[in-house]
């Protein structure tokens, strides 16, 4: 009976990782933006500016303020922020729009990423059951970032190129459909002693003293920057390696995608019969390996199991990370949490790291950038300790 209760209450909130996904639309919306309206590749990229920039900026106010509204209303309240994002372009449609809507977006995926993930220690009685958990939510937004695409493009096939938002109503009624599911269903509340104290930024900074939470604020940063370099530079790859077209490019994004979906789906079962930093240090120099082969050695059919190795390895490091650093202070996990999710602004920063790395060297540069990252990440495995009580 317990056992089905906790189903009942964590179904609705593994939902929410489905509408998190929805953020990864930006890379091919962006090329459908730029043709309808014309824009420079300069503009063009400052939409997925637009959406992840808010991370930065969001992630310890809003950690913080859930001290006062509570996770579960949180997470609503982010919901419906990427519903009025979606329904924009509807009502006016351009550039202005357009921009505010992927504005909207990010905002909404920032609180989201900030208080869905602590919501799941309201249901879960037993937290070793938090890493593999948080990653059951990797594999649900994983397949989030795979559909989405395709909904974006039955848009596109149904309406035309220039009416390619008209995948956003879709995206909005997913997430009402969320957001009622969850607001319909009774979620523990946290423990209120926790909400009771205000919580200044100077607090939640101060939370980077201690070596483990600042070892995993910068795995966070480094973490989301291979998952965005990977998918950058994947194609670019493909295209000044082998000359490929375009549209043949975009299977390279494709391959890493599945194969992160696949990686966190065994990440959730393996995670809860091993431990989680053993599998971050295997992971990662399997990934320092893949990530050499794509770089130095020819082949295109080489270089796609090379992008689908680094994808399938790295799956299940952002919820390991996440979870070890909750599990150092349960007490202040609103504002771990927050700090965590400000980190993840480090893919909006890598990748013109990138972009500057591959105009100067080529695409060899730019992916010794995504490397440098994945050493860190090796570093951060063998470096951080596990809580004694975990």
């Amino acid at each position: 009976m317990k056992q089905k209760r906790l189903i009942f209450s964590l179904l609705p909130i593994l939902s929410g990782f489905f509408v998190m996904g929805f953020v990864d639309i930006v890379g091919i919306t962006s090329d459908y933006v730029q043709r309808t309206f014309n824009w420079s590749h300069t503009v063009t990229g400052f939409v997925p500016f637009m959406v992840f920039i808010w991370f930065l900026f969001l992630g310890i106010p809003v950690g913080n303020q859930m001290n006062k509204w509570g996770r579960k209303k949180t997470v609503v309240i982010s919901m419906v922020i990427t519903i009025v994002g979606m329904m924009l372009p509807l009502v006016v449609y351009n550039s202005v729009t357009s921009f505010l809507a992927f504005a909207f977006l990010g905002i909404g995926n920032a609180i989201l990423q900030v208080s869905l993930n602590p919501l799941l220690n309201n249901v879960l009685t037993n937290k070793k059951w938090l890493t593999s958990s948080l990653t059951a939510g990797q594999v649900i937004k994983a397949l989030s970032s795979l559909i989405g695409p395709e909904i974006v493009l039955l848009a596109v096939a149904r309406f035309g190129d220039d009416q390619w938002y008209y995948c956003f109503p879709i995206l909005g009624a997913i997430t009402l459909l969320s957001a009622l599911w969850l607001i319909a269903t009774p979620i523990p509340k946290e423990d209120m002693q926790i909400t009771k104290k205000a919580i200044s930024y100077r607090d939640t900074f101060f939370l980077l003293k201690d070596k483990n939470i600042l070892l995993l604020f910068l795995g966070i940063f480094f973490i989301v920057g291979v998952d965005v370099g990977t998918n950058f530079i994947s194609s670019k790859v493909m295209v000044f390696r082998y000359g490929w077209s375009l549209d043949q490019a975009k299977f390279a994004p494709q391959i890493y995608f599945l194969s992160r979906t696949i990686g966190a789906f065994l990440g959730a079962f393996l995670l809860s019969r091993m431990d989680e930093i053993k599998y971050f240090k295997f992971n990662m120099m399997a990934c320092v390996v893949a990530l050499l082969v794509f770089a130095f050695l020819p082949g295109e059919n080489l270089s796609m199991i090379a992008v689908g190795a680094i994808g399938f390895f790295a799956s299940s490091i952002f919820p390991i990370i996440y979870s070890l650093a909750l599990q150092v202070n349960p007490r202040k996990s609103n504002e771990i949490s927050g700090l965590m999710i400000t980190a993840v602004a480090g893919g909006g920063i890598v990748t013109p790291l990138m972009g500057m790395a591959t105009s100067s060297i080529g695409v060899l540069g730019g992916i010794l950038v995504v490397l440098l990252c994945v050493l860190y990440l090796v570093f951060c495995a063998f470096s951080v300790r596990k809580p004694a009580y975990a």
